[in-house]
């Protein structure tokens, strides 16, 4: 899961919302210094990356994935995982995409301040540039995949993946689908 997935995933209070988005930038085990519901939200985020690094269906992705990005089909696949979120939104929220992202957008600007400054200083370039919504076409997961090659070392393998979302799109979205509905069950049962 990407963005969008974790924020799916985040339920309705602000701050854990907050603590799922910025959790990629919090180092440690120690989150003392964080408020209880801001905890809630980074344990939820590593809650969910650990599930999705371990489960049967996204290792599968991530096979179909390995020859083309090596190291970094699972980056890839968090990206194609959002991409199915946002053309089968339907399926799995109330309301609309683009209600929720602007919701996304207004909440996380305004907690900004909790954020850690690595997080902080790229939230406008999401807003700005509606990354979350550009998730839904093959164009942005690509234009996702080019900056973040450009971002990682010998990133350059993420240049292009999108060709093979695009050629297996009903795999993943199959996947993605089985999968969000066994990582909310996951979380359902206090797994979060």
């Amino acid at each position: 899961m990407n963005f969008l997935g974790h924020l799916v995933l985040s339920g309705d209070d602000p701050l854990t919302i907050t603590g799922n988005f910025m959790a990629d930038a919090v180092k440690g085990r120690d989150l003392s210094a964080y408020e209880p519901r801001l905890r809630a939200g980074i344990t939820l985020h590593r809650t969910i990356d650990h599930y999705t690094d371990n489960h049967p269906l996204t290792l599968q992705g991530r096979q179909r994935l390995r020859d083309h990005c090596g190291k970094y089909a699972g980056v890839a696949l968090d990206l194609f995982y959002d991409h199915c979120i946002a053309i089968t939104w339907r399926e799995h929220m109330p309301g609309t995409l683009d209600d929720f992202v602007q919701r996304m957008h207004a909440l996380l600007t305004n907690h900004a301040h909790l954020m850690p400054e690595r997080t902080r200083s790229m939230l406008p370039y999401m807003v700005q540039g509606d990354w979350l919504l550009s998730y839904r076409d093959l164009s942005g997961i690509g234009r996702a995949l080019n900056g973040l090659a450009r971002r990682v070392p010998a990133g350059e393998a993420l240049i292009g993946a999108e060709a093979i979302l695009a050629e297996h799109l009903e795999a993943y979205i199959a996947e993605s689908s089985s999968f969000l509905r066994a990582l909310r069950t996951h979380l359902e049962r206090g797994n979060g």
